[in-house]
């Protein structure tokens, strides 16, 4: 087949883009494919982090790619469309996770439809942060997709609740594999500069509100004795300043190791390494690309009981759901998992049978599946 993917590849960073290059490599074996890429994804003033873009020392897999669209620019829209028809695709896939990107993508979805099957892969229905536009800049977008691949069964529901006839199929978040081998423990302690000897709690990723990193600082506080370790790493979307007042008054703050940054792709396994359990204490979520991170490097999580976490994580025996979010069931949590050793070795014996499950063979063969039914 002649498969075009529309999204956000190299030069851009981050989770989406790490997918896409993952996704853009296992098609390539068996198909042609191109990559269309943005050309400016944001404006500056709407993108809470320091940049959009790989920097000299990240370690991003270069995809080639065409650079056309402008989602602040209508007349990109016209251009990126007719580029895409042009080639000729048999399919177009395109990532769909916050109803900012509705207008542009939809304009080229809907009318790519009339020439070629168009395959939605959906991250998020409703975003973890709402707005009032989302539901009819939704539906907007949805109305280009001949199918949709949804990552959990959250936002499949999210998805029938504003589209009931929509055809869809869901298909588990791969694993990412391109982060290198697990260290010894000691060494990734001694990288970041860790004590040794406790026991070493994760929170990984961008910081975000919804993602609930105060709650588990008050979780931390809650924790008895001076056993315990805490690792914050990730960069601020917006400002840290409310989670650094936090800090400042837990009386184990030395105990506290942050890294306020991007954490290139190199140095991911440090932080896993170091880690006895993730921590995922969201007041929101659909699917987690962390979960993938920590499957790869043989982590437990504990999560919250939102969107499919529970689905993904706890009903397959890979870490332990907390009924809700709050630091108090948190910490009952995490002193849970560390009561009995079996509990994670449990985990650990699962999240290995998981890797087994979810490769970038397994998931392109059931888009590819899912595609020729449509």
């Amino acid at each position: 087949m002649k498969i075009a993917i529309l999204s956000c590849f190299y030069p851009y960073r981050g989770g989406i883009s790490q997918f896409n290059a993952c996704l853009y490599g296992e098609l390539s074996k068996s198909n042609v494919v191109r990559a269309f890429n943005f050309k400016r994804q944001y404006p500056e003033f709407l993108f809470p982090g320091k940049t959009q873009f790989v920097t000299d020392d990240d370690e991003a897999v270069p995809v080639e790619s065409t650079s056309l669209l402008d989602t602040a620019d209508p007349f990109s829209y016209v251009s990126t469309y007719r580029a895409i028809r042009d080639w000729e695709p048999d399919v177009l896939i395109v990532r769909y996770w916050m109803s900012y990107f509705a207008p542009s993508l939809g304009y080229i979805t809907r009318r790519m439809k009339k020439h070629c099957k168009v395959i939605s892969i959906l991250d998020n229905v409703i975003p973890h942060e709402p707005h009032f536009f989302d539901a009819p800049f939704t539906k907007y977008f949805l109305e280009g997709s001949s199918g949709c691949v949804t990552l959990c069964e959250a936002v499949s529901k999210d998805l029938l609740a504003l589209k009931p006839d929509a055809r869809y199929t869901v298909i588990q978040h791969p694993l990412y594999s391109h982060f290198g081998s697990r260290l010894p423990r000691e060494e990734a302690e001694r990288r970041l500069g860790l004590m040794p000897g406790k026991r070493n709690i994760l929170f990984f990723g961008l910081i975000r509100e919804y993602k609930g990193l105060d709650i588990l600082l008050e979780a931390f506080r809650l924790l008895p004795g001076e056993d315990w370790q805490l690792i914050v790493a990730g960069e601020p979307y917006g400002s840290f300043d409310k989670y650094q007042e936090i800090i400042d008054t837990l009386p184990g703050k030395e105990r506290i190791s942050l890294t306020l940054k991007y954490i290139k792709d190199s140095e991911v396994s440090e932080y896993f390494s170091a880690a006895d359990v993730a921590v995922l204490p969201y007041r929101s979520a659909t699917q987690s690309g962390i979960s993938s991170v920590a499957y790869h490097f043989e982590v437990p999580m504990i999560v919250t009981d939102v969107g499919g976490l529970k689905e993904t994580i706890g009903d397959r025996g890979t870490g332990l759901v907390s009924p809700e979010g709050s630091p108090e069931a948190i910490c009952k949590e995490i002193l849970r998992f560390f009561s009995n050793p079996a509990i994670k070795e449990g985990c650990i014996s699962n999240i290995r049978k998981e890797k087994e499950r979810l490769s970038w063979k397994s998931f392109v063969g059931a888009l590819t599946e899912f595609i020729g039914r449509l």
